[in-house]
């Protein structure tokens, strides 16, 4: 089956990009293409014509890619021509006549690549990453995944474990040799220092997840001490809407933003108070879920309100949280002994009072949290999980010390060489694939 799809972004454009993989490329190319077939490789000016017609469509460039030496590893061809709708229509139209030809599904370019063993699955993983990047930091942790540095150390724990199996499954073969002690010891001292250095790498304080997902940042107080103006201060737009009148937020409200190239994403959430119906208790119960959830809190107060709920102390005692006493234009003495425990920053978001020292701190956190090691290889919750089922299964492992317990510990071997495997896509994989190629856009 040969697939294809427009690879540049949808909408009008300059330029716009449409991939041809698979095939049936050939045939394409020379139903639509007049004049000598584009060598390999080199960018070709050429003619675009419809294929039951003969009509010229556009005139453009043409690069040819045969397999295996493509980015599938099947034969690619590209159009590189105006990037208005009825040019990329007209071509698409022209494509889809040539039999076995179809659209692409979403990320599957990328998908074939992976099966025909051009990027391991990390790696696939990374490219829909790197086109999801919005700051510096998610697009260097993409590059890097990409650049097999991550793979390599998975691999390597992998061939090590492999190799301990094999003598393992030497001993089960031939029972009456004996393995040289030094061997036996050398397995169990393998087995360990494997296992410490994955309980080493899961110790990273899911920096990885942070980079790719975004730092999360909940706004928490009571009402009308204005949560949501901090929300579109931080913003630089009218995300939420801001009212005198309390209890105006009842759902959680999120916004993506871009602080110093770390990724953040702003959540303002409902006014934590005595809810006076079912809806708004349901947004104080989303609030406090979201507060938990929460890489930071910000708790907004004002001086009218400078005493706490059980709620509202028990977020500020929190080493993840920042007090922020807004309106301090308004007057703050009657509350500076009570709070100077907890180290408030006063701010006034009507008089731009002190939201630079927010913003400052805002980073001093982001910059802390965001700190990586050659040891931050997890991306995401996928790669976490199986690093740590592997590790339970090495743990039960290094309990077996009787020769007759061989066979059982071949196994445990067996099902953490397959985790690591999980993660890299060394066996099969196929239930997880559809997830992780379904975030891509189509045409890549």
């Amino acid at each position: 089956m040969t697939i294809f799809s427009l690879s540049s972004g949808p909408g009008v454009s300059g330029l716009a990009v449409i991939r041809i993989s698979g095939p049936e490329c050939k045939q394409i190319a020379s139903k639509m293409i007049p004049g000598d077939f584009p060598k390999p490789r080199i960018a070709t000016f050429k003619k675009i014509n419809k294929i039951d017609t003969n009509e010229l469509i556009d005139e453009g460039l043409i690069l040819w890619f045969p397999g295996p030496k493509s980015y599938t590893g099947e034969d690619i061809l590209e159009f590189h021509v105006h990037g208005s709708r009825a040019v990329i229509e007209a071509i698409q139209s022209s494509i889809s006549q040539i039999k076995d030809c179809r659209l692409a599904e979403p990320g599957e370019f990328t998908k074939i690549a992976f099966q025909n063993g051009k990027i391991n699955l990390l790696q696939a993983e990374s490219i829909g990453d790197l086109i999801a990047s919005e700051t510096e930091i998610q697009r260097r942790q993409a590059i890097e995944i990409m650049s097999g540095h991550h793979g390599k150390k998975y691999e390597n724990w992998r061939s090590k474990l492999i190799k301990i199996l094999s003598s393992i499954e030497a001993k089960i073969d031939f029972p009456d040799e004996d393995l040289p002690e030094n061997v036996l010891d050398d397995i169990k001292n393998i087995s360990q220092q494997i296992r410490n250095e994955m309980t080493k790498v899961l110790d990273d304080q899911n920096v990885g997840e942070r980079i790719r997902e975004g730092f999360k940042i909940a706004i928490l107080g009571p009402t009308n001490a204005g949560k949501s103006s901090l929300l579109n201060y931080l913003s630089r737009r009218d995300v939420a809407i801001v009212s005198e009148f309390a209890g105006t937020t009842r759902d959680i409200i999120e916004t993506h933003l871009n602080i110093d190239g770390y990724p953040v994403v702003l959540s303002d959430t409902a006014g934590i108070r005595e809810a006076k119906d079912e809806i708004e208790k349901r947004g104080v119960k989303l609030a406090l879920k979201k507060a938990e959830n929460a890489d930071l809190n910000i708790v907004v107060i004002e001086p009218k309100s400078g005493y706490f709920t059980g709620v509202l102390k028990g977020l500020i005692n929190s080493d993840k949280s920042i007090l922020v006493i807004n309106k301090s234009d308004l007057g703050t003495k009657q509350i500076e002994e009570e709070l100077k425990n907890f180290k408030p920053i006063y701010i006034s978001i009507k008089k731009e009072k002190n939201l630079n020292k927010l913003i400052e701190e805002i980073r001093n956190r982001l910059k802390y949290k965001f700190i990586s090691t050659e040891d931050t290889i997890i991306t995401r919750e996928r790669h976490r999980q199986h690093l740590k089922q592997c590790i339970q299964h090495l743990e039960i492992f290094d309990t077996k010390t009787s020769e007759s317990d061989f066979d059982k510990a071949a196994e445990d071997l067996r099902l953490a060489v397959r985790h690591l495997g999980m993660i890299v896509g060394k066996v099969d994989v196929e239930e997880i694939l559809g997830s992780i190629f379904s975030d891509f856009c189509i045409g890549k």
